[in-house]
């Protein structure tokens, strides 16, 4: 099986050479933006732009223009049109809004392609700057497809796209979990374990506002309005680190110690509108748990078996399948009113999501009967 993977490792430039990375994002961000600004003034006229011509157009006149752009490594100011075609591309098709200019510091990245960079243990060389030093080293193997130079607060990074063949394990005995995901705790699995979510956004919510208000009360763009704006970027980027370390340990844990793991397909758009619980569920990375268990799934041969979201998991008895008609979020017990059991909620949601893990692993295609579940990796 060949899948792709990307390994993110921190890189540990000196200041030369972070003024060079700080620059070919700004490349990178003002070529996008000028194709964005011409593919409007174009199509106002009438025309049909496309990224290969905007990106002809640019060569042609950015030597005389914009020189400095010549300083930058050249897929710097390449890939941005590759990048705005999809962009169009997607919100042509309906999957995403209207591409946005870019603005600075928000998500400062450049690309590189395969044969343009190469790594030798920890280091990596980049067109135009030489070698620069990583704090590890790579450690997937496979065939490398590109790379993507990013910052994120005060910190540098390269992300590394591989093409990897793998051969999952086989296993004779199928040890299936059930894991229900909440706000009270992170996780609860069927077999009683209960997972403590760190809820670092929760935890750091008054820092987080006296750092708003100190940067709300600076003149923008001064220095010490910059300054105030750096600290707020590395107090965003630590809670995103803690809840990501948070996520990462349980999802190895669960393709670690389990072959079969049975969980529900929630609705996270839906559920954040509820205002009085939307913050606690982002705090907790619903999406995130759920990317990063599918393609751990896949290198680990772990089965996901996902429950329909309309699944009634919390109201159906684990023991007589009885569902109730009404159950509130204040109920963390469930009482069944058919056979008197009693159990708290979360746990009991976990169960019926074993079951139904076990019902689809009886079925060769992956899918049971009643169509509440389907088999996303394997």
């Amino acid at each position: 099986m060949i899948i792709n993977l990307a390994h993110k490792i921190e890189l540990n430039p000196n200041n030369k050479q972070a003024n060079f990375l700080a620059r070919a994002c700004g490349v990178s961000r003002f070529t996008y933006n000028w194709g964005l600004a011409e593919w409007k003034k174009q199509y106002e006229a009438g025309l049909k732009p496309t990224g290969f011509g905007l990106k002809k157009e640019f060569n042609a006149i950015k030597k005389d223009l914009f020189p400095w752009i010549m300083e930058s490594p050249r897929d710097a100011n390449s890939q941005p049109f590759v990048d705005l075609q999809t962009a169009f591309n997607n919100f042509f098709k309906g999957k995403s809004g209207y591409p946005v200019f870019k603005k600075k510091g928000q998500n400062d990245s450049f690309y590189i392609a395969n044969d343009k960079f190469e790594i030798d243990c920890k280091k990596i060389r980049i067109p135009k700057i030489g070698w620069i030093r990583l704090k590890e080293s790579l450690n997937l193997s496979g065939k490398i497809l590109s790379g993507t130079v990013s910052r994120i607060a005060d910190k540098w990074f390269v992300s590394i796209n591989l093409s990897m063949e793998i051969t999952p394990p086989t296993f004779k005995n199928q040890v299936v979990v059930g894991v229900d995901l909440g706000v009270k705790h992170l996780a609860v699995l069927s077999n009683g374990e209960q997972i403590e979510g760190t809820k670092p956004h929760k935890n750091l919510l008054d820092k987080l506002r006296r750092l708003n208000k100190a940067l709300s009360r600076k003149v923008k763009e001064s220095k010490n309005w910059l300054k105030s704006k750096f600290k707020l970027s590395k107090l965003h980027a630590r809670i995103a680190n803690i809840r990501k370390d948070a996520l990462h340990k349980l999802t190895t844990k669960l393709v670690q110690e389990f072959d079969v793991i049975g969980i529900e397909d929630l609705n996270v758009s839906g559920m954040v509108k509820n205002h009085k619980l939307a913050g606690s569920i982002l705090d907790m990375g619903f999406s995130e748990f759920r990317r990063q268990l599918e393609y751990k799934s896949v290198i680990a041969g772990v089965k996901i078996v996902v429950t329909d979201r309309f699944f009634p998991s919390s109201k159906m008895c684990s023991r007589c399948g009885n569902v109730k008609s009404y159950l509130t979020l204040s109920d963390r017990v469930y009482c069944c009113n058919n056979c008197g059991f009693r159990l708290d909620r979360d746990f009991n949601a976990a169960i019926n999501l074993k079951n139904i893990a076990v019902g689809s692993t009886v079925s060769a295609c992956g899918l049971i009967s009643s169509g509440t579940a389907k088999l996303v990796a394997a």
